[in-house]
Order: C-alpha cells, then structure tokens, then sequence
C-alpha cells in the first residue's frame, strides 16, 4: 500500500484587506491537511489553489459563473477530469479552485460570535469537500457533508458550526 498523500496547496492571497489576517495562509493550510486525511481520498500529489479575495472579487466570479449577483464567502471550482491517458511527466491532477472573500467571512464570524480562524478553517474545508465531490443540493447529502465537516473540525479543536443556528445553504 502507498503511503498517504497529501494534496499541493497553493494559497494566492488577491485583496489587500488579508493583511489583516496574517496566519490565513496557515489556517488554510491546516484546514486542507486535516480533511485530505480525515477523507482519505484518493486526491494525493493533487493540486488544488485558494483564492482569498474580496466581496468585489467574489461577487464577479458568482455573478460570471453562478448567474449570482452579490458576494457570498466561498466558492469552489472543481476541475475537470483529465481526458486522454496520462503518463509519468504528466503534471499532478487538478481537484479544482476555492475562492473566499474576506469581508463577508469576517462579518459572518463576527455576527456567529466566533473566531475568524475557526470559521475560515470551516470554509476551506467546505470548498475543499466539493472539490472531492460532496455537496448539498439534496438534504441528506448536506446532511452529510455537514457532519463530516463537524467531525474535520472537531479533530481541529474547533466546535461545530452549525450549533444555534439553520443550515443556510
């Protein structure tokens, strides 16, 4: 059996206003790390990119791509499977694109009362597990992308997200 691997992570910082937010390349890093091992999937010497961005930003990718015309905090943009065979000089497979927008993942965390980093840690994770696949268009698929995000957080030490209040997506 081959050992575990993890998938290339590369944080592109976009907007300015992350400056305020020195350790969200560490954050990010750490979210993506403790759910490619907690899913165990087979995503090893993937790469996948996270956009940190602004409300500007964001609202133009969901405006472009989802028809959507206002920000939201994180978007997420699976690649395409690779057509054709690959070989050994091949470059590592794409599992996609995350973008997150700054001022409305500090207004949700601040509204939520929690902290900045937990609720970027959750939504990394988020966007990380609909680049794998998962989403939650149908209840019991959000039903269980939710708690498999619940139990990636727990092993982070951070609480579950979804306490107090209505699943919003």
């Amino acid at each position: 059996m081959a050992p575990f691997a993890l998938p290339i992570t590369e944080v592109l910082v976009v907007a300015d206003v992350w400056q305020a937010e020195p350790d969200a390349e560490t954050v990010i890093h750490r979210a993506i790390t403790a759910a490619a091992e907690f899913v165990n999937a087979d995503i090893g010497e993937a790469e996948l990119a996270v956009m940190l961005t602004d409300d500007a930003g964001i609202r133009t990718l969901n405006s472009n791509w989802r028809g959507i015309d206002k920000p939201t905090n994180v978007l997420s943009f699976p690649a395409l499977p690779p057509s054709g065979p690959g070989g050994p000089g091949d470059a590592p497979r794409m599992l996609g694109d995350i973008a997150i927008a700054y001022q409305t993942t500090r207004q949700e965390a601040d509204d939520e009362q929690k902290p900045f980093d937990h609720h970027l840690s959750h939504l990394a994770i988020h966007g990380f597990l609909h680049l794998i696949g998962y989403d939650h268009e149908q209840d019991d698929d959000a039903e269980a992308m939710e708690t498999l995000e619940r139990e990636i957080l727990a092993q982070l030490g951070i609480p579950d997200p979804y306490t107090d209040r209505e699943r919003t997506d």
